[in-house]
């Protein structure tokens, strides 16, 4: 039998889900800097490329802009230097990439602690645009995952054969799906079994 949930359940529960979301790439981008060096960390493998450390860098300095005081100002502020998120010269070691990578996300998780059933109805602006909370939070969701699949992408290919996977292992598809249907059908996040 079906049950029906009110406004303040489906809010609550899009919220605990995005942000167990975040949570698991903010993961992801932890165990991908883990597994490499502190060389590794800043390599660009072309010209044109980002290495691990810079886009750390863009994905806190956009969680800065957009998080900080985001009811009350627009998300792309005023001292946001965007194109300096792609250059290193104020960062200059692991602990430094680390630091900042956390203030990014550490924002983020306060903004989102900060959003219930009484505000969730609000328009937050990101350039002058309005969003509902829900896009607002899926346009961040988005650009956040984009940005550590890359930084997963090349924290792999930097490792070559050293790199322990951070989803299923290549080969052992039949292994995890036997595991998961030999358990009865439940409700719950996809995160929690990781």
């Amino acid at each position: 039998m079906k049950q029906s949930m009110d406004n303040n359940s489906i809010i609550n529960q899009y919220l605990t889900s995005v942000k167990k979301q975040f949570e698991y790439y903010k993961s992801l981008g932890d165990k991908t800097m883990n597994q490499v060096s502190d060389e590794q960390l800043f390599e660009e493998l072309e010209p044109e490329t980002n290495s691990i450390a810079i886009i750390a860098k863009h994905i806190a300095g956009n969680q800065l802009s957009r998080w900080t005081d985001f009811w009350t100002t627009d998300g792309e502020k005023e001292w946001r230097n965007r194109e300096a998120e792609f250059e290193l010269e104020d960062l200059n070691s692991r602990s430094e990439v680390l630091k900042r990578w956390n203030q990014g996300w550490q924002c983020l998780f306060n903004a989102i602690d900060s959003i219930n059933e009484n505000n969730f109805s609000e328009l937050v602006y990101i350039r002058n645009m309005g969003h509902t909370i829900p896009e607002a939070v899926n346009r961040q969701l988005s650009h956040y995952s984009y940005h550590v699949g890359q930084m997963v992408f090349l924290g792999k290919v930097l490792s070559g054969e050293h790199w322990e996977s951070l989803s299923i292992p290549r080969g052992k598809s039949s292994i995890y799906n036997a595991e998961k249907f030999s358990k009865p059908k439940s409700q719950k996040h996809f995160t929690e079994d990781l």
